[in-house]
């Protein structure tokens, strides 16, 4: 029976997905900031390829939370708000919650070593009063949980969320609205249920960090 050729689909996708990993880079890194307009010929000159692919990559950008389009008026970096932040924060509360109870029984040595390392640095940083540094690289802390749960489909929902949730936290007000007395004994916490082995203390710490009421 004929086959029918999608080769061109696969290849259009693949470009669309590199566009999409560099604008969000530089949505992450601080190149492109919040609230910056972006035009389809800057865009073409930057990285060199046609309009479908970069209009393509946007598209998925907006669903992820890191670009508002409003159609012929704007095409921007999202600017994250005050209101948003808390929603945003609580909702990663939730997804995270569970990823935290899936990882910590599955962690090997090297994980387990690798993720209190991490917490310390964050405790530090946090008692450095450099919250706006943690913030910044929280998508990449909530990876590495991701990576380890263990769980395909809670890993694709984490892939396709954590970005957009996490840019929203990074607003000015971020230390006032979370601060660090509530949270810096929450980390602690976790730490320790990572270190015993508890799926369970080490979710409603999670939780407890991210302002969920888990304790009456």
């Amino acid at each position: 029976m004929p086959v029918p050729s999608t080769q061109p689909a696969a290849e259009r996708k693949l470009l669309r997905d590199t566009v999409q990993d560099k604008i969000r880079d530089a949505i992450m890194d601080g190149t492109l900031e919040p609230g910056e307009r972006l035009n389809d010929d800057d865009l073409i000159a930057w990285l060199g390829v046609s309009r479908t692919p970069i209009r393509e990559a946007l598209a998925e950008l907006a669903r992820a939370g890191l670009i508002e389009m409003a159609p012929n008026r704007y095409t921007r970096v999202a600017a994250p708000s005050k209101d948003e932040m808390l929603d945003a924060l609580r909702t990663l509360g939730v997804i995270y919650g569970g990823v935290v109870r899936l990882a910590v029984p599955r962690f090997t040595a090297a994980e387990r070593k690798k993720i209190v390392a991490m917490l310390d640095d964050v405790a530090a940083r946090m008692d450095a009063q450099h919250q706006a540094e943690v913030v910044r690289e929280g998508s990449d802390l909530y990876g590495m949980w991701a990576d380890a749960c263990g769980n395909p489909s809670l890993a694709q929902l984490c892939r396709a969320t954590t970005d957009g949730l996490a840019f929203k936290l990074r607003v000015p007000e971020f230390a006032e609205l979370v601060p660090n007395e509530v949270v810096r004994p929450e980390l602690d916490d976790l730490k320790a249920a990572v270190l015993a082995e508890d799926p369970i203390a080490a979710e409603l710490a999670m939780e407890a960090i991210h302002l969920l009421p888990t304790r009456s």
